[in-house]
């Protein structure tokens, strides 16, 4: 169990971001970097593209439309990927309109897929730039700000700061302040009166 989930934490934390390729509107890791890395860190991977016992071919079909089945095996664990074939516009092909093209494409696709249940690339079937497995902590609150008032400790402080720095103007002095403090409406026609 440890082996697996540290071949899930190594591969998911490779960055992909920059090897993503775009094709129309989506969105693809390429099969060759994928598996150049999964090589590269676990010699023993492995790629099993399935056959039909029925046809003997490397695609499924239900005699309508197709699909191909492929797994990744890493350190004893295989992830199987099931995909349709589909066309540019990922829409099922038809079974009389299937080429050899078509089903070699959605193995090289189903075998990405396959790679990312171990990790590498997840994040592009999870939406986001980066797929996150830390360990479960506990949400970080933000300090919010505090609210100045006349009798917060930094009254004096903030005056001061106003009347010794009128010379960059009083919106950019509010707006300084602000990066601290909340600042009331009526606290800021207080601090008016020192520019």
């Amino acid at each position: 169990m440890s082996q697996t989930k540290s071949t899930f934490k190594t591969l998911a934390s490779i960055n992909v971001k920059d090897k993503i390729e775009k094709k129309g509107r989506f969105d693809y890791l390429s099969w060759a970097y994928a598996w150049a890395i999964v090589k590269d860190k676990y010699t023993d991977a492995n790629r099993k593209v399935y056959e039909s016992e029925h046809t003997g071919l490397n695609y499924f079909t239900d005699g309508n439309t197709a699909y191909v089945k492929v797994g990744v095996t890493l350190g004893g664990i295989e992830h199987i990927d099931y995909l349709p074939i589909m066309n540019h516009q990922n829409k099922s092909v038809k079974i009389e309109s299937l080429t050899s093209f078509d089903v070699n494409k959605s193995i090289q696709r189903s075998m990405v897929k396959a790679i990312a249940m171990h990790g590498l690339g997840l994040s592009l079937w999870a939406g986001e730039d980066l797929v996150d497995i830390s360990e479960a902590r506990p949400p970080v609150k933000k300090a919010s700000k505090p609210t100045l008032k006349k009798t917060h400790k930094d009254w004096n402080n903030c005056v001061s700061y106003v009347k010794d720095n009128k010379n960059i103007g009083f919106s950019q002095l509010i707006q300084n302040l602000e990066s601290r403090y909340l600042i009331p409406t009526a606290i800021k026609k207080e601090l008016g009166q020192y520019v």
